[in-house]
């Protein structure tokens, strides 16, 4: 089977690198939007195969549900990263950086919700209730970022900075977390 845990955990792991990278404090001013931009629209994509490969592998119930939603919210992901890419080609709107929507933030923070009802609520001695906690944490800090990057009437960020640092933060979460239950064993 082309799905395993081992590939999921690593493409998760890849595209949280590359969100990661996108948004660690000071390179988005460094880079410029447009290499951000690219980036997580790379980045993305990892998203969405891992994303697939997890609701592949969900047996029935709620984990389903949660990788269902959350293969949904990281296609929303490739829609906003890929706007956002192609924005910046646009020369009157190059100093956008994305930013996670709200929708496909939403979907995060629904699927994590049900991840952690899977895991239960207490047990810290158990790697999937901790890789789950982390994982929540990344969907709130996404959350936070899409509330940070609403754009007023006036053209106007919320906060940029947040939207940057909810976005780093969410993506070092979505990172420990692959990486905490990468198995340590080829499952190819």
């Amino acid at each position: 089977m082309f799905a395993t845990l081992q590939r999921q955990c690593w493409l998760f792991a890849i595209g949280s690198s590359f969100f990661a990278l996108a948004t660690v404090p000071g390179f988005p001013l460094l880079a410029g939007a447009g290499a951000t931009n690219v980036l997580c629209f790379v980045g993305s994509w990892f998203f969405t195969a891992a994303g697939w490969m997890q609701y592949a592998l969900a047996p029935r119930g709620v984990q389903w549900w949660s990788a269902a939603i959350q293969f949904a919210g990281t296609i929303l992901f490739n829609v906003s990263t890929g706007a956002a890419v192609w924005a910046h080609a646009v020369l009157a709107e190059r100093r956008y950086v994305w930013a996670p929507d709200a929708t496909g933030s939403l979907a995060f923070l629904i699927s994590g919700a049900l991840a952690v009802l899977a895991v239960g609520l207490w047990a810290p001695d158990s790697i999937d209730w901790r890789a789950a906690w982390i994982n929540m944490m990344g969907c709130v800090a996404f959350g936070v970022s899409a509330l940070a990057a609403f754009v007023r009437k006036t053209g106007v960020t919320v906060d940029e900075r947040v939207a940057n640092l909810g976005t780093f933060i969410g993506a070092v979460c979505f990172l420990a977390a692959a990486l905490l239950i990468l198995p340590r064993r080829s499952s190819t």
